[in-house]
């Protein structure tokens, strides 16, 4: 039985994260005393008797958990956007490559991807190291999400009766194109540049559409819609948490809160012959979050990877 403890147990990501080991028996969650959740050496003792630490933090508070780190056989999975760009820590999203899927299995420091940068590089990392696109292809790309992903102040902000009528409508937000997951989609995705990147919150909980629209004549050549499937469908596999849907599977629209409390993942390819929009389906908690946390977890144990998780058709 491996000893889990959860530092920032009582954020979003946190609470979601501990919510999934109700039934769970093959773990023994290590709790702290809810005055001490800021006590440095009560902490640092609890992540030091863990096999495994899920740090569900700010930045630098992640940054200073690791810091407190003696025992060399503790296994830290950060969700923060921390150390997801340092190339000690594991990238957790095991199906991007069989070099990902392996480094988790073995690594003591994982970094859990950022919910856009989940959908992003679910999409551009395919296309540019199956030489679909160049490195340095203008990339474009825009996402829909669930309030959700605001954190606990945004959804009581959202959830709050007397709230602004503003929130009613969908936001665009990071407009200066400084978001904070900009970072591990370049760097991750092996793009040369940052992209475009317009993200707008909107008013349901959950759920996430991450959507990449394509020039079929700016690619290396000009590849069809069924070219692009059979691509991302080799890349993935049969995997169960990453799907790529058949071309027309969605006839008419794509909602974004149809996964909600799911931990799968779903792509697909639509357009036409000359403008191509690939889509990245998750919920922003899931697939996008505590999921694949979890996910991590599992890999570096050594079982099942579904193990505690939702998986849809």
């Amino acid at each position: 039985m491996k000893k889990v403890f959860i530092d920032g147990k009582d954020g979003t990501t946190g609470l979601k994260i501990f919510k999934r080991f109700e039934n769970r028996n093959d773990i023994e969650l290590l709790l702290i005393d809810s005055d001490k959740r800021k006590d440095t050496k009560e902490r640092a003792r609890l992540i030091n008797e863990s096999d495994i630490t899920f740090l569900c933090l700010p930045d630098a508070a992640s940054i200073e958990a690791v810091s407190l780190v003696e025992n060399s056989n503790t296994k830290i999975i950060d969700t923060s956007t921390a150390h997801r760009t340092l190339s000690d820590w594991a990238y957790g999203f095991a199906e991007l490559s069989r070099e990902h899927r392996e480094k988790i299995e073995i690594s003591n420091r994982i970094a859990v991807p950022g919910c856009y940068a989940s959908g992003f590089n679910s999409i551009v990392y395919p296309l540019v190291h199956s030489g679909f696109i160049d490195k340095d292809y203008d990339i474009v790309c825009y996402a829909l999400s669930g309030y959700t992903g605001a954190g606990k102040k945004g959804i009581a902000q959202y959830e709050d009766s007397s709230r602004d009528a503003e929130l009613d409508s969908p936001r665009l937000y990071a407009l200066t194109q400084e978001h904070k997951h900009l970072k591990e989609m370049k760097a991750i995705s092996g793009l040369s540049k940052k992209p475009i990147f317009s993200p707008i919150i909107c008013d349901y909980p959950q759920g996430m559409v991450v959507s990449v629209p394509l020039y079929t004549d700016r690619m290396s050549k000009k590849y069809t819609i069924q070219d692009i499937y059979e691509m991302f469908a080799e890349h993935y596999g049969n995997s169960d948490i990453v799907k790529v849907r058949r071309p027309g599977y969605t006839q008419g629209m794509i909602g974004s809160n149809q996964f909600a409390n799911r931990d799968d993942m779903e792509i697909e390819i639509n357009g036409n012959e000359d403008r191509i929009l690939i889509t990245s389906r998750f919920d922003n908690l899931g697939k996008g979050a505590s999921g694949a946390a979890i996910q991590c977890m599992n890999i570096a144990m050594g079982i099942d990877e579904k193990t505690g998780l939702n998986i849809g058709e």
